[in-house]
């Protein structure tokens, strides 16, 4: 067993954030009756972005236990409960499920007003279309699904911690074949209900557009996420309950790597959805993208090519960067904000077609959503250990090198 002291802290940070996500939580709720369709579309960004990460943590627990990968167990707890706090979005779902005819227009399609359109419904002949879609696009069935997402994501993630934490006392060696057993089998239900959530929540924001790789462009851009937090959240636990000094630069090495490899993948897949699309110049597919490359929403597809794959994507070719530990953070910030111009840029012409527009709502539900996401990890946390002491290849971890 490490010598490394259970987590007791830092209480204030955990009240604080807590705190403030219940207040701004609180404005956007106030929102939700001010301005029902701006506020629920805001609330949806919030959502969307912390649920991503969240989600993405469960899947890289159970993939690095599938694939038996041995140096990122000293990094694994932080993942393991940043994969658990999903049940508090089975809460945070509320608003959403209750608002869903402000932002969703197969809800109500014969009487939705799309925003900005001085009154423009669905035609005739897209009311056709979108009736073939009423055996899945409808709300008893919609709950249903969102019930089947968090059910398979809380079990997941609380099965897999559960494991972990009780080998912390115990030692079992059974207890971490019984996670090696268990990951595999839940990876195909974990892909499915996160690209079906992508599908439900953003998809069908415009329900006469679709494609079927639109799950793994959502998730592409979680996974990196996740990886930035890991990383940031790494070079910040250097107090005596933290697991900090037990990350060598061999640990950030590989963390870059990874972060590097998803900001490439993420722009194979948004291209590929691009390129399919746009060279079948079909209408009701084209029009998505038309929407977004063409007048006042040009500049930030610009930004997101630029911002989210040119710029990243040579900063982190640098082996040296990726071996200092706080400019890597620094890289990881970046592409948090900058994954949060990627939701805006998913969610937002939705409502706002004529160009992009603010609504206090997104900060207000983007700090509440991510305040209480944050303060539920540190509740998580309280009298663990941040590191699987017990894990019996915890040793080889902290022994990693660069092969």
């Amino acid at each position: 067993m490490i010598a490394v002291d259970r987590f007791d802290g830092p209480s204030k940070v955990m009240v604080g954030a807590g705190a403030v996500g219940v207040l701004c939580l609180l404005a956007s709720l106030a929102g939700l009756f001010l301005d029902p369709q701006a506020s629920t579309y805001g609330y949806l960004f919030g959502f969307c972005y912390w649920l991503g990460i969240a989600v993405a943590s469960i899947i890289m627990v159970a993939i690095f236990h599938t694939a038996k990968v041995k140096w990122i167990i000293v990094l694994r707890r932080t993942m393991e409960t940043m994969g658990s706090s999903v049940v508090f979005f089975a809460v945070l779902l509320l608003p959403i499920i209750f608002g869903a005819k402000n932002i969703f227009p197969w809800v109500d399609d014969h009487n939705w007003v799309f925003p900005g359109t001085d009154g423009v419904k669905f035609t005739p002949v897209e009311l056709h279309h979108l009736h073939h879609k009423h055996p899945y696009l409808n709300l008893p069935f919609f709950y249903i699904r969102q019930a089947i997402y968090f059910f398979t994501w809380i079990f997941v993630s609380w099965r897999l911690r559960s494991w972990s934490l009780q080998q912390d006392t115990t030692g079992e060696l059974e207890l971490t074949a019984k996670q090696r057993r268990f990951a595999p089998g839940t990876l195909p239900f974990l892909a499915l209900t996160m690209t079906f959530a992508a599908f439900d929540w953003l998809m069908t924001l415009t329900p006469l557009w679709f494609s079927t790789i639109f799950g793994v462009y959502y998730f592409a851009g979680s996974f990196l996420a996740a990886f930035c937090i890991v990383t940031i959240v790494s070079v910040n636990a250097q107090d005596k309950d933290g697991y900090g000094s037990l990350v060598t630069t061999a640990h950030y090495h590989n963390l870059g790597k990874l972060m590097f490899a998803f900001t490439a993948f993420w722009a194979y897949i948004a291209f590929s959805q691009f390129f399919l699309i746009w060279i079948a110049n079909l209408p009701e597919e084209a029009g998505w993208y038309k929407l977004r490359i063409e007048g006042p929403w040009l500049p930030v597809s610009v930004s997101l090519l630029l911002g989210h794959f040119v710029v990243p994507f040579f900063t982190l070719l640098s082996r040296k960067l990726k071996l200092r530990p706080r400019a890597l953070a620094v890289i990881g910030v970046y592409l948090l904000v900058i994954h949060a111009v990627d939701l805006y840029w998913l969610i937002w012409p939705a409502f706002s077609p004529q160009g992009p527009s603010f609504h206090w709502s997104l900060l207000t539900s983007f700090v509440g959503v991510g305040g209480i996401a944050v303060a539920g990890a540190f509740w998580l946390s309280k009298g663990r250990y941040t590191v699987p002491v017990k894990d019996p290849y915890i040793s080889e971890s902290l022994r990693y090198v660069q092969p």
